[in-house]
């Protein structure tokens, strides 16, 4: 079945409409409105958002993947408003890349993930190599999951992911009209 395009009254009454910062709050009314629209054969899920957790973002993502991959018949639709940008772009590559729509105007920002962190080593030697080793594996599994969200993003685009790694080191920015021309979105309303 051939999913056609849709047009800006489709996404009139949005069953999620989300804004802000994306922490477990976002979730807990992210589960609500998804919970709520169970019934609805097409889910869409607005949000607009400065960035936030990268992890919530991928909670409420896995929600997604798994719900469309349960319910087939289901279409769960993404609309970006405003401001996607970091863990909102995280978010926004679970949906299907046929369902991924942003209003005009509207930026995506993609940046590697950021740590803070202070390393401190003291004590007996064999210690200290078992905290640097526990940092280092910290960093390199949160690489991994950053790069499967790039790898995401990009399905179906003509973004390479060598590109995404490039230009994520600097906050890369798009313009709606842009990510629709390199195929990270189905269209701008």
């Amino acid at each position: 079945m051939e999913l056609q395009g849709l047009s800006a009254i489709a996404f009139k009454s949005p069953a999620i409409a989300l804004s802000g910062v994306v922490d477990y709050d976002m979730y807990t009314k992210f589960r609500t409105q998804f919970d709520q629209a169970s019934d609805q054969e097409m889910v869409v899920t607005e949000l607009s958002t400065l960035g936030g957790d990268p992890e919530v973002a991928r909670m409420m993502g896995e929600d997604i993947r798994f719900a469309s991959e349960m319910e087939p018949e289901r279409r769960f639709v993404f609309l970006g408003k405003a401001a996607i940008y970091s863990a909102g772009t995280t978010f926004m590559g679970f949906f299907a890349r046929r369902n991924r729509y942003l209003a005009r105007g509207t930026r995506l920002m993609i940046h590697e993930r950021k740590l803070s962190k202070q390393l401190t080593i003291d004590g007996p030697l064999t210690t200290c190599i078992a905290t640097v080793k526990a940092t280092l594996n910290e960093i390199e599994c949160s690489i991994a999951i950053q790069n499967e969200g790039f790898q995401n993003l990009i399905v179906g685009s003509d973004v390479t992911f060598e590109e995404v790694l490039k230009k994520a080191s600097s906050n890369w920015y798009l313009e709606a009209q842009e990510a629709k021309n390199r195929g990270l979105v189905e269209d701008v309303l």
